[in-house]
């Protein structure tokens, strides 16, 4: 079996990341991913599509957010959707329709927060705005900067999608960078080689010995301590420890392993 294609959402105030697994193709599976227990939480599987990258979670790592095609949904608010949950399960405890699958996804604001995007009051601690169309928002949304390099977004380029847009990040109580670099869309429905969304990805790492490629990751970020926290190619979840000769894993779970097995959320999920 192929190894699946993992893409992660950190929570900005709490030590909580959703993880999307995508495989077998038409199967979608959600976990939470806890750092301060070192856990890993297996929650929903979709038999249909999530779109991760127009998807989010809530800053305290309680809510999630995404965007689902589910084909023959016999709900009224049809085969796609914006539905809000609680991690990780996908029971839609408020969801409305959407115009189809161009929509852009939604995002967490605080209440009071104004936004240039719309804007949708929902009975949550927090309202939902529209997800800008760039590159990598999510990652904005959570500290990544674009490179003074990156390739600069062309007038007519409505979507953002004509570039290999390139962002950074700094490690947190250290001096690397991390690099995430766009390749381009992979092409297909689906996407190729793992690319979440339709998007190939790199990942490389600077330090005083030079740029490091890592093409054994399919998705990174720092967590607060300056640990580096990957999702592997091979389909592991990883907490690196940065030391001066290499990274050292301190936290590792397989979801290569996995098969659907979609069972009913539990009741504090549903309500």
């Amino acid at each position: 079996m192929d190894s699946p294609r993992i893409y992660c959402i950190p929570a900005s105030e709490a030590p909580v990341i959703a993880v999307f697994r995508r495989g077998p193709s038409k199967w979608f599976h959600v976990g939470r991913w806890d750092l301060t227990q070192q856990t890993y939480e297996p929650g929903a599987w979709l038999h249909g599509r999530i779109y991760p990258r127009r998807s989010d979670l809530s800053p305290d790592g309680r809510f999630l957010c995404y965007f689902a095609h589910k084909p023959n949904a016999t709900w009224e608010h049809g085969e796609t959707y914006i539905a809000i949950s609680k991690l990780p399960w996908l029971r839609a405890i408020y969801a409305f329709g959407t115009c189809g699958t161009w929509t852009r996804g939604y995002y967490f604001i605080p209440p009071d927060q104004s936004d240039e995007h719309l804007k949708i009051d929902v009975p949550f601690p927090y309202n939902l705005s529209s997800i800008p169309v760039v590159q990598f928002a999510n990652e904005r949304h959570r500290g990544w900067t674009e490179t003074a390099d990156s390739p600069l977004r062309q007038p007519n380029d409505l979507w953002d999608e004509h570039r290999n847009a390139r962002l950074y990040k700094i490690q947190p109580e250290g001096h690397r960078i991390l690099y995430l670099e766009s390749l381009g869309l992979a092409g297909g429905e689906f996407g190729e080689d793992q690319a979440v969304d339709g998007m190939s990805v790199l990942y490389s790492m600077q330090s005083n010995e030079g740029i490091e490629i890592l093409d054994a990751y399919q998705w990174a970020d720092w967590d607060l301590q300056g640990n580096l926290l990957v999702a592997t190619r091979s389909g592991k979840l990883q907490v690196n420890q940065v030391e001066d000769n290499g990274l050292r894993v301190v936290f590792e779970v397989d979801l290569s392993v996995m098969d659907p097995d979609p069972l009913p959320p539990p009741s504090w999920a549903q309500n």
